[in-house]
């Protein structure tokens, strides 16, 4: 009798054990508030970095750095043009004082979570602290993990990855930048030098492929409405008035709506 008191105990406690200590799995990633890259941290590869050889300082950059550019695309889903734009307008084409003197070439400031080298330069306000890199790679990769780990930048990871037009509105209303011309000067590179071309290469398409995918306008149909067509495109409503120049939210069929700003 003792021996099943103590048996029916272990199987009671056994049983109280495993479901005080069940956890709920989320499928979902979650997303950091800040990931940084270190230094030292050993990439998989470094990738070699091409001589310029180009007069031309953003081909030179491009040249140089769109291998780069690609594995991050592959990697965490930035468009490699997206990321050649960008360096290419803050680094001012790898010239810049802040990207010569640390490599820095997105203009990341250390923000309280940074452990590597600092550097000091005006910006918005005199004497900012700036990221320091020992190789420009990092300073890629860096790039990458400051925009796919912080939730502000999310909703840019749900429009397609050739929408280079999208993602550059995003990142300027997301608060890359406060220059309200930004998203035009990345997409004015972009298409000036055919960065597209690199998204196709990443993704193993044709430029005419990737074109077809990417869709700039809407013609209105019977039953749409600005919220139906906002909802479709993930563009607000606010947005598709004021790039469209609508003073009401009246929309007749057969109009053509622009969904990013050219």
């Amino acid at each position: 009798m003792r021996i099943k008191f103590f048996t029916i105990l272990l199987v009671t406690l056994f049983l109280t054990s495993c479901g005080s200590k069940k956890k709920l799995v989320s499928t979902k990633k979650p997303r950091e508030k800040e990931i940084v890259v270190v230094n030292e941290t050993p990439r998989e590869t470094i990738p070699v970095i091409k001589k310029p050889l180009s007069t031309d300082i953003k081909q030179n950059y491009i040249d140089q750095y769109s291998d780069i550019a690609i594995e991050e695309m592959l990697k965490y889903n930035i468009p490699a043009s997206i990321t050649l734009a960008q360096g290419i307008l803050e680094s001012s084409s790898g010239k810049s004082e802040l990207t010569l003197k640390s490599n820095n070439h997105f203009g990341i400031k250390c923000h309280k979570n940074w452990k590597g080298g600092k550097t000091y330069h005006d910006d918005d306000e005199k004497g900012e602290c700036f990221r320091v890199y020992k190789n420009p790679v990092y300073s890629f990769r860096d790039h990458s993990l400051f925009l796919y780990g912080r939730k502000r930048y999310i909703n840019l990871f749900d429009l397609k990855i050739t929408n280079y037009k999208g993602w550059a509105r995003g990142l300027q209303k997301a608060g890359y930048a406060t220059d309200k011309k930004y998203p035009n000067k990345l997409i004015k590179i972009i298409e000036d030098y055919r960065l597209y071309e690199y998204d196709a290469k990443a993704l193993g398409k044709t430029v005419e492929e990737i074109k077809s995918e990417t869709v700039d306008s809407h013609i209105v149909k019977k039953g749409d409405t600005l919220y139906s067509i906002s909802r479709k495109y993930k563009v607000s409503i606010v947005d598709l008035k004021e790039i469209n120049g609508l003073d009401s939210n009246d929309i007749t069929i057969g109009q053509k709506l622009y969904l990013t700003k050219l």
